[in-house]
């Protein structure tokens, strides 16, 4: 008799896996859909990374090494004391990696220890990844109360700033006082920072700022910043312990970028030009769809950062008014989706075009007239 992994039976369905249904059910009943589901970014990557892939192609394929190319970890180096003023040691600090979700669900098969803490409502990945590593999960309401927590066999403290689903940004203070916790406590602290390029404010923190960053890890990616989610093409730096170890450990999974993505990410962290212009996009969506949303009765509970609305839902059923919309065209995610803690909330992602955006404000202009 066949067996599997038992992890995979206790997760379920993976939540967009279910909200993908229900979207080709009503698409085929003829609705079309303005999708704000899946936070997957769809501007057009900019010509000049694309022209750098194509040209990355070499004549002879050779297999990626784990610790990438010098000139890629050389670019990333130089955007974070650029855009942090952190000095990273581009040869012990910096790893190129496929994207960052693999690397962040990885983390927890590399780092020693029973427990992994995640912030809540969050990307379920971190959590996934301490499960199939065989990791209790210790999930706490973010932002996290750091000395109310009890820290015996912790692996690794996640962080997700700017956060997904709720587009907060890191309160002041919180990576000082948690790196200062794991070197007394020897867990790692992981920073997932895929949307620190995408703010409509003040621009967000890092924790390669941080002064000292033993027992620091931070990630980051191309896939928001640059446009370029089908490249898979992100890092992972902080301490040298632990980039070793992820040089150790990576060969065995087979993750590394290939030679031409790499070389497409090193003009895309060499430039900022492209950033200002797809900020400035998401900035126009964001000012189309966030009134029309306030004007159906439901209020902003989100933060400055990432292309994320995160808004509290008039009754409080996540769930049934995300249905409600999809009926009608207007595709979101219920807040439940990220654990109980986002539940009386719904996620819009920024991610249809702008005229798209125009759209979904009128059907929900119609459908708030209907509903009187």
């Amino acid at each position: 008799m066949l067996r599997l992994n038992p992890v995979l039976d206790e997760l379920g369905s993976y939540p967009f896996t279910r909200l993908a249904a229900a979207k080709r059910a009503v698409a085929d009943r003829g609705v079309e859909l303005v999708d704000f589901g899946i936070g997957e970014p769809r501007e057009e990557t900019p010509e000049f990374i694309r022209r750098a892939l194509a040209d990355g192609i070499d004549r002879v394929s050779l297999y990626p090494t784990a610790e990438g190319l010098p000139e890629l970890r050389e670019a990333i180096a130089a955007w974070t004391a650029r855009r942090f003023g952190a000095r990273l040691d581009p040869a012990t600090e910096v790893v190129p990696t496929l994207g960052s979700k693999e690397a962040v669900f990885h983390l927890a098969q590399v780092v020693a220890g029973e427990r992994v803490v995640v912030t809540a409502p969050g990307y379920p990945v971190p959590e996934r990844g301490a499960r199939f590593a065989g990791k209790e999960v210790v999930r706490v309401a973010m932002p996290p109360d750091l000395d109310a927590l009890d820290l015996d066999g912790v692996a690794i403290l996640w962080l997700n700033y700017p956060n997904n689903p709720t587009g907060a940004t890191a309160p002041e203070g919180l990576y000082e006082r948690a790196a200062q916790l794991a070197r007394e406590h020897g867990f790692v602290l992981a920073s997932d920072e895929a949307y620190s390029e995408l703010y409509f404010g003040v621009p967000p923190r890092s924790a390669l700022e941080l002064q000292d960053r033993r027992n620091v890890l931070v990630f980051n990616t191309l896939s928001k910043r640059s446009s370029m989610p089908g490249y898979r093409a992100g890092f992972a730096a902080g301490d040298p312990e632990l980039i070793a170890a992820l040089k150790r450990y990576r060969p065995n999974v087979g993750v590394a970028p290939q030679h031409m993505v790499q070389r497409a990410a090193i003009a895309a962290w060499n430039d900022e030009e492209h950033v200002e212009e797809v900020r400035g996009v998401y900035r126009a969506k964001r000012d189309v769809v966030l009134p029309a949303l306030e004007a159906c009765g439901l209020r902003h509970a989100g933060g400055d950062a990432t292309f994320f609305l995160w808004l509290a839902v008039p009754g409080g059923d996540d769930e049934a008014f995300a249905m409600d919309l999809l009926e009608h065209g207007v595709v979101c995610a219920p807040g439940s989706f990220f654990g109980h803690e986002g539940a009386g909330h719904v996620r819009f992602a920024l991610v249809p075009t702008v005229a798209q955006c125009e759209r979904a404000a009128d059907v929900l202009s119609r459908w708030r007239a209907a509903r009187r």
